[in-house]
């Protein structure tokens, strides 16, 4: 047994089963994701309980669970009743021993709703401009199937005026507003100039009121509606124009199930939030995690490789340098809201107030770049990371055999060359590792973008079709920030649930695909180096 211990054999097998368990544990945990993101938004069947107590529920079963004191437990459902402005709340739990009787009525519909969440119930009628279209739940069903396309047509017809045409004239009337108010800080409100800046406005409000009748002209038009008994004598009538999407799931196969699915994984990628981000989509949220990551990437990397590249090629080893490795690796060991609180003070309100005071000076007390934005948040964040990508590098130009370096300097090469053209292709793969991380834990990190840039819904993407195009001073949204405030600030926390493991696995993915991505330019440049040094 002595000689077993002393040949090291249980020390092996002791961090193979540590290597071991943590794999088993971050399988379990995407796992648990996955089984829970993935089946959000498949279309469950509708089923209706007859009580005990006189009760019909009608709704889908959302969780099947447990409870009770030990030895004598029961088993409960979780109903997805829907119809919240009519019951107050989306989700009742039913105690099984209560449920008399249960079926799957085939003419029962979830009308899913721009506001107020889904409504489940059947069909009774079908108004088109105060004529019955249809009535009953068969032909109610037809009818509404029918005009539902045209009327979602016109919510996006409108939809894109308000964002696009009023956006562009809202952001029109805002610059003539900021050079007038620029050359009233300067002494000069009466010029020529400013007359016409005047009149450009004037036509700019013309238009927007024209806009506005018209867009008001094309909402009374909107006249289909449908009414939705839910049961117990309550009924309720629901715009079409509010109507996302309307299905039968009792009615419907396995394929149809699989095309409202394919179509509703399609709506959250790439659409907009709705009901305070509990529904819809997440593209906004996708472009801003993409874009911040991208940026804190370009400012990270040469800045984390040329500080590595001093402090192992340049400068004199000794205790100073000593000093700065340790205080790199302390770095790495910093509260992440730290750097935040430090981003806010010195790139927010330095950086950005002085910015503002010298080229934005028309837009104060309103900042530009003296608020949170996508830039602050990314450079907080190149910061937070940057102790990575300088360990890494380091890393990798502490295993280049100084023979090497000997032999290109003996060849004639000078210090630049030889660093240039044979150590940095040779630590390579070590710069885009710690790239690798670096873009992986800023994706995740959520604290100090909280108070650097990101929010719960910002208005319009950092890059639009507006001069400079790119707008570094927006704040944007974040998938991380998105799961917390989901998971942990929305009012109706049973029916955002789902969202948060959806989120979440789309996060990971995204980070997947980002270290993916970044695998390959490595393994590419890696080969282009080594050709090149051959």
């Amino acid at each position: 047994m002595r000689d077993y211990f002393k040949s090291g054999d249980p020390f092996i097998w002791l961090t193979g089963g540590a290597v071991a368990f943590a794999l088993l544990m971050v399988a379990g945990l995407v796992f648990l994701i996955m089984v829970n993101g993935l089946g959000f938004f498949w279309p469950e069947d509708v089923a209706r309980l007859s009580l005990a107590d006189g009760r019909t529920v009608t709704g889908q079963i959302a969780e099947r669970e447990e409870f009770g004191p030990v030895g004598a437990t029961k088993w409960r459902v979780k109903v997805k009743q829907a119809n919240r402005d009519l019951h107050g709340q989306d989700f009742i739990w039913i105690d099984e021993a209560d449920i008399r009787a249960s079926a799957k009525p085939a003419d029962a519909v979830v009308l899913e709703r721009r506001e107020w969440g889904d409504f489940i119930g059947e069909i009774k009628e079908v108004k088109e401009g105060g004529a019955l279209a249809g009535s009953g739940p068969a032909a109610g069903y037809d009818a509404l199937v029918k005009l539902l396309p045209a009327a979602r047509e016109t919510f996006d017809y409108v939809r894109r005026m308000e964002q696009k045409d009023i956006g562009e004239l809202n952001y029109a009337q805002e610059r003539i507003r900021l050079k007038l108010k620029k050359m009233e800080t300067a002494g000069k409100p009466d010029v020529p100039e400013s007359a016409k800046l005047r009149e450009e406005s004037q036509r700019l409000n013309d238009s927007y009121s024209a806009l506005m009748a018209r867009i008001d002209a094309i909402k009374s038009k909107q006249t289909a509606s449908v009414t939705v008994s839910a049961g117990e004598g309550m009924e309720k009538e629901i715009p079409l124009a509010l109507i996302v999407r309307v299905t039968r799931p009792n009615s419907m196969g396995v394929f149809g199930k699989t095309g409202v699915y394919l179509s509703k994984i399609w709506e959250f990628v790439a659409d907009d939030p709705r009901e305070s981000n509990t529904e819809g989509g997440v593209f906004p949220a996708i472009f801003g995690t993409v874009l911040m990551v991208m940026i804190m990437s370009v400012a990270v990397a040469p800045f984390g490789v040329l500080a590595a590249f001093y402090l192992r090629e340049y400068a004199r080893q000794g205790t100073f340098v000593s000093a700065v490795r340790i205080a790199v690796n302390n770095l790495a060991g910093v509260p992440s809201i730290v750097f935040g609180v430090f981003g806010v003070g010195f790139f927010i309100y330095f950086i950005g107030g002085t910015v503002d005071r010298v080229f934005f000076s028309e837009s104060l007390p309103t900042p530009t770049f003296g608020t949170g934005g996508i830039l602050w948040a990314s450079l907080t964040l190149a910061l937070l990371t940057v102790p990575v990508v300088i360990v890494a590098t380091e890393e990798g130009l502490a295993a280049i055999p100084k023979g090497l370096r000997e032999a290109s300097l003996a060849l004639g090469a000078t210090k630049f060359e030889t660093t240039w053209r044979v150590v940095l292709p040779a630590a390579l793969p070590s710069i885009l590792t710690g790239l690798i991380l670096a873009m992986a834990r800023a994706a995740g990190e959520v604290a100090p973008l909280m108070i650097t840039g990101v929010v719960k819904l910002a208005p319009s993407l950092p890059i639009d079709g507006f001069w400079p195009f790119m707008h570094m001073e927006r704040k944007f949204m974040h998938l991380g920030f998105h799961i917390y405030d989901v998971g942990f600030q929305s009012p109706n926390v049973d029916a955002a649930r789902p969202m948060v493991y959806t989120t979440t696995l789309l996060l990971l993915l995204i980070v997947l695909a980002l270290n993916i991505g970044a695998i390959m330019t490595r393994n590419r440049l890696k080969k282009k180096f080594a050709t090149s040094a051959v």
